[in-house]
C-alpha cells in the first residue's frame, strides 16, 4: 500500500487525521480585452485543469474547515457528558470526493467521555483504523486561562439514551436535535452511536505560547490493511 493511500484511509478519524483543503488561489489582474486561445494554450489550460482536479482534497470545503472521506466513521460511547451543546440541523458539507451531504452539526464546549469510546473507520480500499478509549477522556473543555474550548462534530446520531429518574430513555436523538437548535444543553448520555464525517476540537483562544491540549483521549490507535 502506498503512503498516499494509507494517509487517505485515516483522514476520516479526527481533524488531526484529516487532510486540510486549500482552495486554488485566484489571481487578480488588470482587465484586458479577450483573446482567442491558440491550440497550444488551450491544450495547456486543459491539462492544468485535469491536473488540478486530480489533486486530493481539491474541492473547496463547504460548511466545515476540512474534507473528510465519503465513508463516515462509526463512533460509539458507552457513557458521556455533553457540556454546552448546540445543534444546527440540515447542514451541507462537502466530502473529499467532491460530493456533498446534508447532516447535523453538534457544537460542544466539552464532550466528556466517562466510559469506553470507540471510533472505527474503513477506507474504500479496506484499510481500517480504530481508536479505542476504554476509560475516561475528553474533547474540549476549559483551558488554563479559564477560556472555553470548542468541539464540533458533523454526523448523524443513530442512537442515544438519556437517564430520567435513573431510567434510560433511548431513541431521543430527534428531541435532542430539536431542543439543541434553540437552547444550549448540558446532559449525560449513554449508548451513544453515530455515523460521523468529521470531528474538530480547538482552543479558540490559543496563541503561539499556549501549550494547552484540547484533546485528551488516553487509549490506542490500530491501523490494519485490507
Amino acid at each position: 500500500m502506498t503512503r498516499a493511500r494509507r494517509a487517505a484511509a485515516v483522514t476520516g478519524a479526527f481533524a488531526a487525521l484529516v487532510a486540510a483543503a486549500l482552495a486554488p488561489d485566484q489571481q487578480a489582474g488588470a482587465a484586458a480585452p479577450p483573446r482567442a486561445p491558440t491550440a497550444s494554450t488551450a491544450a495547456a489550460a486543459q491539462a492544468a485543469r485535469a491536473a488540478s482536479a486530480a489533486l486530493p482534497g481539491e474541492p473547496q470545503p463547504l460548511g466545515m474547515p476540512f474534507l473528510p472521506t465519503p465513508t463516515p466513521m462509526r463512533v460509539t460511547i458507552d457513557s458521556m457528558l455533553a457540556v454546552g451543546l448546540t445543534v444546527k440541523n440540515n447542514v451541507t458539507i462537502r466530502l473529499s470526493d467532491g460530493t456533498t451531504r446534508v447532516t447535523t452539526q453538534y457544537t460542544f464546549t466539552q464532550l466528556r467521555i466517562r466510559r469506553n469510546m470507540q471510533v472505527r473507520h474503513t477506507a474504500p480500499d479496506g484499510t481500517a483504523i480504530t481508536i479505542s478509549v476504554p476509560d475516561t477522556g475528553s474533547l474540549g473543555g476549559i483551558d488554563k486561562a479559564g477560556q472555553p474550548e470548542t468541539t464540533i462534530m458533523w454526523g448523524d446520531i443513530k442512537q442515544i439514551c438519556v437517564p430520567v429518574l435513573l431510567i434510560p430513555i433511548c431513541g431521543i436523538q430527534g428531541l435532542l436535535n430539536f431542543f439543541g437548535s434553540f437552547i444550549q444543553l448540558t446532559a449525560g448520555a449513554t449508548n451513544f452511536d453515530a455515523d460521523v464525517y468529521g470531528i474538530q476540537t480547538i482552543d479558540d483562544h490559543s496563541d503561539l505560547s499556549n501549550t494547552n491540549n484540547p484533546v485528551h483521549l488516553p487509549g490506542t490507535i490500530t491501523v490494519t490493511g485490507p
